[in-house]
């Protein structure tokens, strides 16, 4: 169906619609008859145009779906107490950068539990501190990890921001010179001559614009989006720690009681 604009162009400028279409073929047919350095400039624009929407798609439902399932879980571990239950949820939690260090923290209590048998520490016994020590050191590794995934391929959007409006500049300049190349060698420089020519090679400049606008949104939004979960994690690995600490220390205190 027809929107409400195409019709409006239709009563009140009838040769709107016909202009539009020959728009666009006149630019079909101005990237057909480009330059052979212009059309290479255009064909790695548009391999940095695809790589990067492909990665702008992914990483939207991997920041969604790493949203929604860090809310789950931060709302989960502070309702529930048993931590099996926790770690046992955890298994389908696989985006939540939050939960993988739960996971990594509550892995590495269980095991220096089994090397080492805190119950019978007595009170002012420094036997936490080689136990906080480990699990930061493991939550670190796991939080460093995650920022890597987070992360990934976000430095393409950067240097496709970057590179391509100076890639489709230079294929611009490339047709300029070709043009006026051209005028040279016909010696004549009407505007009939020098406009296709020209008007040809813009079009490298305003693919490369192409290119790069949507990737610099996308790399500012996602940028934000993981700086936000790092600031998740390292508050979460401060709850984390502080809350073993205190259950050790309750423990140590029930049992000297006892």
């Amino acid at each position: 169906m027809m929107n409400v604009t195409t019709i409006s162009l239709m009563i009140f400028l009838p040769g709107a619609i016909s202009l539009e279409t020959a728009f666009g073929s006149d630019v079909v047919q101005m990237i057909i008859h480009a330059g052979l350095m212009v059309k290479f400039v255009l064909m790695v624009l548009f391999i940095f145009s695809i790589v990067s929407w492909t990665i702008i798609f992914t990483k939207w439902r991997l920041f969604r779906k790493a949203k929604q399932e860090t809310a789950f879980f931060l709302d989960l571990f502070w309702e529930t107490t048993e931590m099996n239950r926790i770690f046992r949820e955890c298994d389908f939690l696989i985006f939540s950068p939050v939960a993988h260090l739960f996971r990594s923290g509550y892995s590495e209590l269980k095991r220096i539990r089994k090397i080492d048998s805190l119950s019978n520490s007595e009170a002012g016994n420094p036997a936490i501190q080689p136990l906080m020590i480990n699990l930061e050191r493991a939550m670190k590794k796991t939080a460093i990890d995650q920022n890597t995934r987070i992360e990934r391929a976000l430095s393409f959007l950067a240097t496709t921001g970057n590179a391509c409006p100076f890639i489709g500049l230079f294929g611009t300049v490339w047709g300029i010179m070709e043009s006026f190349r051209g005028i040279g060698l016909k010696g004549s420089a009407s505007l009939s001559v020098v406009a296709p020519g020209i008007s040809e090679a813009l079009i490298a400049t305003a693919a490369g614009l192409a290119a790069a606008i949507p990737a610099v949104v996308a790399f500012n939004y996602f940028n934000h989006k993981a700086m936000l979960f790092r600031s998740e994690m390292d508050t979460f690995t401060s709850d984390f720690l502080s809350l073993v600490e205190r259950q050790f220390f309750k423990r140590q205190t029930d049992s000297k009681e006892g």
